[in-house]
């Protein structure tokens, strides 16, 4: 399972800084989004992978092994909404850019073909 969960990481950062260092936006945008998804995947994983146990303290348990550490699960779900509205907020931008610019390159000038 953990050798799944290392790779998995792995190949989703290693997607996402291979479309970062693409030319165009839109592929910039989303290597974003799939590093910001590999980086979760990562926080998710470093809080134990538990199954069947309990997120929280019920009772007077002094057995704290048989419960879930709820802290990474929060990170995670924070980290979603914040990379949701970077997601939307670089849309917006890129659209902008588009329209100003013409074309959809990184540093505004499209190469010539030949």
């Amino acid at each position: 399972m953990e050798l799944i969960i290392a790779l998995a990481v792995g190949v989703l950062c290693a997607a996402g800084v291979w479309l970062l260092l693409r030319p165009r936006t839109f592929q910039v945008v989303m290597g974003l989004s799939i590093l910001s998804y590999g980086v979760n995947l990562f926080l998710f994983a470093m809080g134990r992978l538990a199954v069947d146990k309990a997120p929280v303290l019920v009772g007077n348990s002094s057995e704290i092994a048989q419960y879930a550490d709820p802290v990474p699960q929060a990170l995670v779900l924070t980290a979603i909404v914040i990379g949701f509205a970077m997601l939307a907020l670089f849309l917006v931008v890129m659209i902008v850019g588009r329209g100003l610019t013409g074309t959809d390159h990184v540093d505004g000038v499209e190469e010539d073909e030949q």
